[in-house]
C-alpha cells in the first residue's frame, strides 16, 4: 500500500495554522499575561502596573480561602474522576459484551459530547430540582431530604452526577476502543480453561486496558480541575455559602467580581503549575505500570 504524503511540504503547516493561531491567542498569550501579572500589582481599570516580585504569591498562600478552595478542588477531582471513569468502564464492558441494547447505547452515549458543560448544567438544574425533579420523591418521604439549593452534601452529589454525565462520552469511547482491540483468541483460550466473565475481566481485559485507562485518567484529572467552572457557574455559583467554590471559580470571582487582577493571575499561575505537576507525576510514576504489549 502506498504511503500518503503531501506534495507541498508547507501544506501540513497551513492546515494546522488555524489551530495554532487559536492556541496562541487563547492559551499561550493569556498564560504569559497571567505570569506577568502575578509579579505585578495591576490596576483594575488600567493605569499601569507596579512590580511587586513575590508579594502576590505570599498574599495568596497566606489566604485561608485559597487553601479551602484548593482542598475542594482536590476533593472534586479525586471523587469526580473516580466516578466518571468507573461509570464509563462499566458501560464500556457491557457494550463490548454485546448485551441487550448495547448497540443503541454505544450511539446514544456519543451525543452528550456535542452539548457544552454550561448547557448540561442548566439541564441538570431542572432534572435534579428538589420540587419537580427526579429526586422529588425523596422529599415526599422526608421533607427537606433532597435540597441541593441549601444542603452542601446534596449540592456536591448534584455536581458529581452532572460531571459524570459530562465526562462519560470521551472515556467511554476510549475504553470501548481498547476493549474491542483485545484479541478474541485470548477470551476463547481463557474460556476453554474455565475462566468466567469476571475472571477474564480481571486477568485479561483490565491488564490489557491499562494504556487506555492511563490516558483516560490523565485527561479526566486535568479536565475536572479546569473545566468544572461551567458546571459551577450554571448550577451553584459556588454555593451554598462557599461549599462548591473551587479554585477555578474563585479565580473568576476574584478577577471579574472583585477586580483583583493580580491575585487572580497569581492563582491562575499556581493552578497551572498544579496541573502540570500532577500530569507529570502520572507520566513519570504511573505510566511505568502501563502494559503496552498485547
Amino acid at each position: 500500500m502506498r504511503q500518503g504524503f503531501y506534495k507541498n511540504r508547507w501544506l501540513p503547516l497551513w492546515l494546522s495554522l488555524p489551530q495554532i493561531v487559536m492556541m496562541v491567542l487563547f492559551f499561550f498569550i493569556p498564560i504569559g499575561m497571567a505570569l506577568f501579572w502575578s509579579f505585578h500589582l495591576e490596576q483594575p481599570f488600567g493605569g499601569g502596573s507596579q512590580f511587586v516580585g513575590w508579594q502576590n504569591y505570599v498574599r495568596v498562600f497566606g489566604d485561608q480561602e485559597f487553601w479551602e478552595a484548593l482542598g475542594r478542588t482536590g476533593t472534586f477531582t479525586v471523587i469526580g474522576t473516580t466516578l466518571s471513569i468507573s461509570t464509563a468502564l462499566i458501560i464500556a464492558v457491557a457494550a463490548d459484551r454485546a448485551v441487550r441494547l448495547s448497540a443503541l447505547t454505544r450511539n446514544l452515549l456519543m451525543w452528550p459530547k456535542a452539548i457544552s458543560a454550561a448547557t448540561l448544567g442548566i439541564v441538570f438544574i431542572y432534572i435534579l430540582d428538589p420540587y419537580q425533579g427526579a429526586f422529588v420523591w425523596l422529599n415526599q418521604i422526608a421533607p427537606g431530604l433532597w435540597n441541593p439549593r441549601l444542603d452542601p452534601v446534596d449540592t456536591w452529589i448534584m455536581l458529581f452526577i452532572a460531571n459524570t454525565w459530562n465526562a462519560l462520552t470521551l472515556s467511554f469511547i476510549i475504553l470501548l476502543a481498547g476493549l474491542q482491540g483485545i484479541p478474541d483468541s485470548l477470551h476463547k483460550a481463557a474460556a476453554i480453561d474455565g475462566a468466567g466473565p469476571w475472571r477474564r475481566l480481571w486477568d485479561i481485559q483490565l491488564p490489557l486496558l491499562t494504556p487506555q485507562l492511563f490516558i483516560v485518567v490523565v485527561l479526566e484529572i486535568a479536565d475536572s480541575i479546569t473545566s468544572s467552572f461551567s458546571l459551577i457557574e450554571t448550577m451553584t455559583k459556588g454555593g451554598p455559602g462557599d461549599a462548591t467554590n473551587m479554585l477555578v471559580y474563585k479565580i473568576y470571582r476574584d478577577g471579574f467580581a472583585g477586580y483583583d487582577l493580580s491575585g487572580a493571575a497569581t492563582q491562575t499561575a499556581i493552578l497551572m503549575v498544579f496541573v502540570v505537576a500532577i500530569t507529570s507525576l502520572q507520566y513519570f510514576v504511573v505510566e511505568r505500570r502501563v502494559e503496552y504489549d498485547r
